[in-house]
């Protein structure tokens, strides 16, 4: 049941990124998935240390995961374009 929460949760965090960094038409749900993902794990690291990916699901690490997501979609933007937007 873990895994299932965590694609869900991933996938909704990184269609919102995506949202907001205005890169929604060029991904997928697949794409969505990974990001959020890995955006949870980067905000976990920046923002508790790397802890955030055992607290249980709350709006702190919510946001954490979010944060963590723009932040990597940011970066992907800034290597692919050269421009963060």
């Amino acid at each position: 049941m873990g895994i299932i929460l965590w694609l869900i949760i991933g996938g909704v965090i990184g269609w919102l990124a995506s949202i907001i960094m205005r890169t929604d038409g060029q991904q997928g749900i697949f794409l969505n998935i990974v990001v959020g993902i890995v955006g949870a794990f980067i905000g976990g690291l920046i923002m508790s240390g790397g802890s955030i990916n055992n607290a249980p699901l709350t709006i702190y690490s919510f946001l954490v995961s979010l944060l963590g997501a723009i932040i990597l979609l940011a970066i992907v933007n800034l290597v692919r374009r050269g421009s963060v937007r």
